[in-house]
């Protein structure tokens, strides 16, 4: 029988982030992929529109029916959508302490739409605090986690440490939007990981979702957080590389991405 995992993110009619990605990474692993919807945006591959926040209830339910029959070998949270969704991602993450579970905290989209209320944002540490294996922060949500600004590899090492203390819970920090170098800095809790590549001239949609569901799906493999991050930034390196076009506006990620 195949292991699931499943996705709690939000729903991007382009195909290019969110739910409809973390599925594709997760069938391209050889996973069998769920997804439940925190939130629509309206967008294509320029910018958000708009974003449509269900009820948290429906949330609530889309999980509570899954959960009575699957059994789930991981989860990735991603968009929160809003502040009454943040309560159901806790419960959801913390019904599966036994699973690796990664989070990725979306905030803001890269055309600067907000996904989450900036205000929503100290609840949300809160609530996941001690509820996940990895966190996979950006520069900006890094920077908007700590309150400090977050542009230099040591901003990034000083970061990674207080968002761990804060939350008790590994950080990686993806830094593909520094100035000069790629790199993706770990701080595990005892030791601080660095994974770097030269960077691409290429603006690519949903990189982030990419990286963070390729992590998890390394993780439900067994690899060890440290070689898991290490395989999911080479992976997403060369997913960068291969991105297409497919409208008028960013690159998307083109599939099959892993040789897995």
């Amino acid at each position: 029988m195949k292991r699931v995992l499943l996705s709690a993110a939000g729903y991007d009619p382009s195909g290019g982030a969110g739910v409809i990605l973390d599925l594709k990474v997760f069938h391209d692993f050889g996973f069998y992929g769920a997804g439940i919807v925190t939130a629509i945006a309206i967008q294509n591959t320029q910018a958000v529109q708009d974003i449509f926040c269900p009820p948290a209830r429906a949330l609530k339910n889309q999980y509570d029916t899954l959960a009575r029959d699957l059994s789930f070998a991981g989860i990735k949270i991603g968009m929160a959508g809003s502040v009454e969704n943040v309560g159901i991602i806790a419960g959801i993450l913390a019904a599966n302490k036994k699973t690796p579970r990664v989070i990725d905290p979306v905030f803001r989209s890269s055309s600067g739409a907000w996904l989450l209320a900036k205000n929503a944002i100290p609840l949300f540490i809160r609530e996941i605090r001690g509820r996940a294996s990895v966190l996979t922060p950006n520069l900006e949500e890094a920077g908007l986690i700590t309150g400090r600004t977050v542009r230099t590899l040591e901003a990034m090492k000083e970061a990674a440490e207080k968002i761990c203390v804060m939350t008790r819970i590994p950080c990686l920090i993806k830094g593909g939007h520094l100035e000069k170098e790629a790199v993706n800095l770990l701080y595990d809790g005892r030791r601080t990981f660095l994974f770097g590549n030269p960077k691409i001239n290429k603006d690519v949609h949903g990189t982030g979702c990419f990286f963070s569901s390729s992590l998890l799906c390394y993780l439900a493999l067994g690899k060890p957080l440290g070689k898991a991050c290490e395989l999911a930034t080479e992976l997403t390196y060369t997913a960068i590389k291969t991105a297409v076009r497919i409208g008028r506006g960013r690159h998307v990620i083109s599939f099959p991405a892993s040789a897995s």
